[in-house]
Formats: structure tokens, C-alpha cells, sequence
């Protein structure tokens, strides 16, 4: 039997196929017409169009914030993307990777999505689990593990082990709320209006939490003013401050987290440290930064936007350890 490992993010969608690893890393939007609501383009050739649509068409974002709020066109992306990959979904075995504490509510709408494009068998996995996974950390009864998962929409974080979470907390906090800060940040300091793909780019490229970095790229946008074309030369320091916003708030939540453990529990979040996945994670300076917050040694891997579908590949794959961590 087929089987697969599907990270339905807000922002990218990861696929892995077992026995190829991961086989899809693509934009989780579409575009469609307004007045009849039909699906003109999926995916990355979506995105390309973001900002840059006539007005009769829009570019949409099935999944906002870990929720599925739009089934039909979830579906669609999720069927393009699948005859993309396999021509046998009617065989295929899907594991959903969702955030800690994932509800019935969310779970059932992926169950409809999965079904109405051919998807019968469906599980879970909550994305703290895989994002130890996905960086070979070993599981067991009596050694917890804290993972933290930053993803464009939502924060996911959770002490576990292979009895199940200790604690964990998800929260509608990550990089989406980045750009909208960055893009009114800008406005107010250069007194420039730059669109959400911009800004995006401006995050991931100088975007930094090192104190003193002094990366720069030209940025163009229009003025506020005159309403003509300009550009700017934008640098890491410029756009701190949006992105340490969100950073804050996020290990707040993650040393509160920590206060509520047992003591002994705590002794070996010391020794074991806290392992970071997602994409927010990859800008300069996030691992470090979060170590110095929780006092903890912090484990980032060579790319953590792809670490959650690499521990449902691994999940997926392995019947007796998924049995223990999937969300009945």
C-alpha cells in the first residue's frame, strides 16, 4: 500500500511518499475567478500571481492559521497536488500532520477533504512529535522530549514522550503575522507600501535576530505620498523589532509551558534541550535566541520547514511507532 505523510501548512504543503521521500513542496493557495468562483491556478504558479491579480481574481489561502477554512478549495490544491505525486489515492494511506491538541472539529474536516478527493484511510499525528522525529531524536516511556514547531500560521510546542504529552499549547502566533508587521513597519519608517510577497521575501532574506547584523537588500515598493515607484535599502536591524514581537510572545508562552512540568521532568528538559522545527525557526539567530530565553540548549535542523513531514515519513512508516503517537 501507497503510503504518505502530509504537512497541509498555511503557507507550503509537504508531501512524503515512502520510498521516495519528500516528493512535493509547493504553495498552499490557489487562485480564483470572483465571480464564479473558479480555480484558475494552484500552488506555487498561484502564488507567483499574489499582489498582481486584476480584480476579478483573487488568490486564496485554503488553510489559515493550522484550520482548514475553505473544504472545496482545500480540496482541489489537495487533489492537484496528489495527481501529482501518485495516480492511486484509492490506496493510499495519508498521515496528516496537525497541531498539538488538534480538535475532533479540525480532524473531521480533513477527514472530508482526504475523502472527497479519494483518501479513505486517514490518520493523525500532532506536529511536536514529528518534529522530534524528524530529526532522529529516539523516543521512549521514560526520556520527555520538548519540541517546537513555528510554522507561517501557528505556533505548535509540547514535553513528551512515547505515554504522551506532559504539556503542550498551540497558539495562532508565526510568521504570516511577521509580514503584516513588517509590511506596516516599513509604511512608517520609509513611508513605502509593499505587498505580503515582499515582505516575505524581506523576512526570509535579512530577517535576523542577532543583535548587530548589519544584511541589507533593496526593497521596492510605492510611495505613500506620491504614489510612484521607489526603493529602499532595507537591513536586518529595520525589521527586528516585527519579528522579535512575535519571537517574545512565542517563547513567553514556551517558558510558561516549562513552569507547569514536574521537577523531574524539568531535570531532563536541561539535559536534553528544546528541538525547533518549522520555518520560522531558519532565520538567523532564532535558535540561539530561544536558547537564551529558556535557558536550554536549543537543536535546529539543516532545514526545519521540511522536519515535520520528515517525521511523518518516518512515523508513517513505521506501524508500531505510529500506534503510539497518533491521535486516535
Amino acid at each position: 500500500m501507497l503510503r504518505l505523510a502530509i504537512d497541509f501548512g498555511t503557507a507550503v504543503t509537504k508531501i512524503y511518499k515512502i520510498g521516495s521521500g519528500i516528493v512535493l513542496a509547493e504553495a498552499t493557495c490557489v487562485t480564483v475567478q470572483k465571480e464564479t468562483g473558479e480555480i484558475r491556478a494552484f500552488g506555487n504558479e498561484a502564488k507567483r500571481l499574489l499582489g498582481k491579480t486584476a480584480e476579478l481574481t483573487d488568490v486564496c489561502f485554503p488553510v489559515y492559521e493550522g484550520e482548514i477554512v475553505n473544504e472545496r478549495y482545500a480540496a482541489a490544491l489537495l487533489e492537484y497536488f496528489m495527481g501529482k505525486v501518485t495516480r492511486r489515492t484509492f490506496a493510499a494511506e495519508v498521515l496528516f500532520c496537525v497541531p498539538c491538541a488538534a480538535s475532533a472539529a479540525l480532524r473531521e474536516a480533513y477527514c472530508r477533504v482526504a475523502k472527497s478527493v479519494g483518501l479513505s484511510r486517514v490518520r493523525f499525528a500532532e506536529t511536536p512529535y514529528l518534529a522530534a522525529l524528524g530529526q532522529d531524536v529516539p523516543l521512549s516511556e521514560s526520556n520527555p522530549v520538548f519540541a517546537l514547531d513555528v510554522g507561517a500560521g501557528r505556533t505548535s510546542a509540547a514535553v513528551f514522550s512515547l505515554d504522551g504529552i506532559i504539556a503542550g499549547f498551540t497558539m495562532n502566533v508565526g510568521g504570516n503575522n511577521m509580514d503584516v508587521h513588517i509590511i506596516d513597519h516599513i509604511a512608517e519608517t520609509y513611508n513605502l507600501k509593499i505587498g505580503a510577497a515582499t515582505s516575505e521575501k524581506l523576512k526570509n532574506t535579512v530577517g535576523s535576530l542577532i543583535e548587530g547584523d548589519n544584511q541589507s537588500t533593496i526593497v521596492n515598493g510605492r510611495d505613500v505620498t506620491t504614489g510612484k515607484p521607489r526603493a529602499v535599502a532595507v537591513s536586518s536591524a529595520d525589521i527586528l523589532f516585527p519579528i522579535r514581537v512575535y519571537v517574545d510572545k512565542i517563547a513567553e508562552y514556551a517558558e510558561l509551558l516549562l513552569k507547569k512540568l514536574p521537577a523531574e521532568v524539568s531535570a531532563a528538559m536541561v539535559k536534553n534541550g528544546v528541538f525547533l522545527a518549522g520555518g520560522v525557526a531558519g532565520i538567523a539567530g532564532f535558535a540561539d535566541y530561544i536558547a537564551n530565553r529558556l535557558q536550554m540548549e536549543a537543536h535546529i535542523p539543516a532545514d526545519p520547514q521540511m522536519a515535520i513531514v520528515l517525521g511523518g515519513g518516518r512515523a508513517v512508516g513505521n506501524v508500531a511507532l505510529l500506534s503510539r503517537i497518533e491521535m486516535e
